[in-house]
């Protein structure tokens, strides 16, 4: 019997792994080879989603706008010059720059702009448009350092940083030897290390660089003198958007005959970016107080609904896993094994965009929807944990009164599971609480992403990051005092 009970669970852990290789991989070979229509639908449903990663001033980056955020920048700009030469309105998604190519591929968003190049590795993925801007290479560091790093030939055997899937992590790569290159996902972390000294230099587009050292005292830009590393901004699009990539490609033709990018784009970006050098970090955190106040809204949101579902499927599936049904248990046996053996961020990235591509599931739900399944897998074996701790006597004593299987669980043994179980349950939810911060990589407006936010916007890197700590802090331990609490109420009452 427990041979043909493993025998089974094999096969349904199989064929769960063989049904997440064919959505990977199947639908998007689908939707490359469908006939193009991409303008016509773009004009169909009256807008267009332009994906980028707002940590890129003065191209892309997070600002006010009448006590909320929004996203301005030289880019965004190009993009409403296409949108209005398209006839259409322009949605802004933005998203770590590591995610912007899984998001073009799965059509979450429509086209890419983000101050991105293209690479022989990326046009195998999707396709690109004319040049639309120009920049050179520069490297940021500490103005102690400015004597000892005079151009790239100086960075060997130096410690640098570079943001990940970048043309400039790819041309330090293979560009200079033996260095120790350090990837990070956002250039205001890369700053930050920068600053504190865990890196010695960055390499950056030329207008980043001047826009990050401009507001950073104790920066200085020098030019790389890497030879052919010009930047050459290009906008992506999905594989085969043939039409749509032409439609840009003549709103990139008058914007570079007039050089409207450099003479207008660029001077409208500016005015939107934050100047706080005549304040104190206290009086700034104050000003984004909305910003932290939305990311707690959101952070509540998923946290509360995720934890409800999270609660439901964790009771299902505790009970299937202790079902003598084979094919319950297995089920239940491959659901918990899987989720716990994966990472959370992974799960959040392939519901956003695995998914994505069969439904279209927008990102807060996405999140939360992952996240819930998370939490159900933990929280399944929290309560299969307490069940066992019931002794059979109990369920035994229910029988014998004349109760069923149903009623002496419903009853009798799950109240007390409960019980048992209530200090980790509440240890689940902060938990939780504190995961949600993992939604931000798909662009959920929470904690995290709001104080990236700021970080964009103030270009301060340490006050931010301590703001959320409080506030995680205050969420937490206020929780973790509310279960006690309803821990010593539980208590009693059942002591009477």
């Amino acid at each position: 019997m427990k041979n043909k009970m493993k025998h089974s669970v094999l096969i349904t852990m199989l064929l769960m792994i063989a049904t997440l290789f064919v959505t990977a991989f199947t639908v998007p070979s689908v939707q490359a080879s469908a006939s193009d229509n991409s303008l016509q639908q773009i004009k169909q449903k009256g807008y267009i989603v332009m994906g980028t990663a707002p940590d890129y001033p003065p191209y892309e980056f997070i600002g006010k706008d009448n006590g909320g955020s929004k996203v301005y920048g030289a880019d965004i700009e190009l993009g409403k010059a296409i949108a209005k030469d398209l006839g259409v309105k322009l949605k802004v998604k933005s998203m770590g720059f590591d995610s912007l190519l899984v998001a073009l591929q799965t059509k979450k968003v429509d086209m890419v702009i983000a101050g991105m190049n293209e690479t022989p590795e990326r046009a195998k993925s999707v396709d690109f448009s004319k040049t639309y801007y120009s920049s050179g290479l520069s490297l940021v560091l500490n103005s102690a350092d400015d004597k000892k790093i005079k151009s790239y030939k100086d960075l060997q055997g130096k410690t640098i940083g570079a943001q990940i899937g970048s043309v400039q992590y790819d041309a330090v790569k293979k560009g200079i030897k033996n260095i120790n290159l350090k990837g990070m996902e956002n250039i205001n972390d890369l700053i930050l290390a920068l600053k504190s000294e865990k890196i010695d230099a960055i390499p950056l587009d030329t207008a980043v660089a001047e826009a990050y050292a401009a507001h950073n005292p104790g920066l200085k830009i020098i030019d790389a003198k890497m030879p052919g590393q010009e930047s050459q901004n290009k906008i992506a699009f999905f594989k085969g958007a043939t039409s749509l990539e032409n439609a840009a490609n003549k709103t990139i033709d008058k914007v570079n005959k007039d050089d409207l990018y450099t003479k207008k784009f660029v001077p409208a970006a500016a005015k939107h970016i934050t100047n706080n050098k005549s304040q104190s970090q206290f009086e700034t955190m104050w000003q984004y107080k909305n910003f932290f106040i939305s990311g707690i809204e959101y952070t509540m949101i998923i946290s509360v609904v995720s934890v409800f579902f999270g609660i439901i499927l964790g009771v299902i599936f505790a009970l299937m896993r202790l079902s003598h049904n084979w094919l319950l248990h297995s089920i239940a046996v491959c659901y918990i094994e899987f989720i716990r053996g994966t990472p959370q961020l992974v799960q959040i990235m392939f519901i956003y965009f695995g998914l994505g591509t069969i439904v279209n599931v927008p990102a807060l739900t996405s999140g939360i929807i992952a996240i819930s399944i998370n939490s159900g897998a933990y929280v399944a074996e929290i309560i299969r944990g307490g069940i066992n701790s019931i002794s059979d006597g109990q369920s035994e004593a229910a029988l014998s009164l004349g109760l069923s299987k149903k009623q002496s669980m419903q009853y009798i043994v799950l109240p007390q599971a409960f019980k048992n179980i209530w200090p980790a349950l509440g240890n689940e939810l902060v938990t939780l609480i504190k995961d949600s911060s993992l939604a931000s990589v798909i662009g959920v407006g929470e904690l995290m992403y709001q104080m990236r936010a700021v970080q964009a916007d103030t270009y301060l890197g340490v006050a931010p990051i301590a703001v959320i700590m409080v506030i995680y802090f205050v969420i937490t331990f206020t929780i973790s005092r509310i279960m006690k609490h309803l821990e010593g109420k539980i208590s009693h009452g059942t002591n009477d």
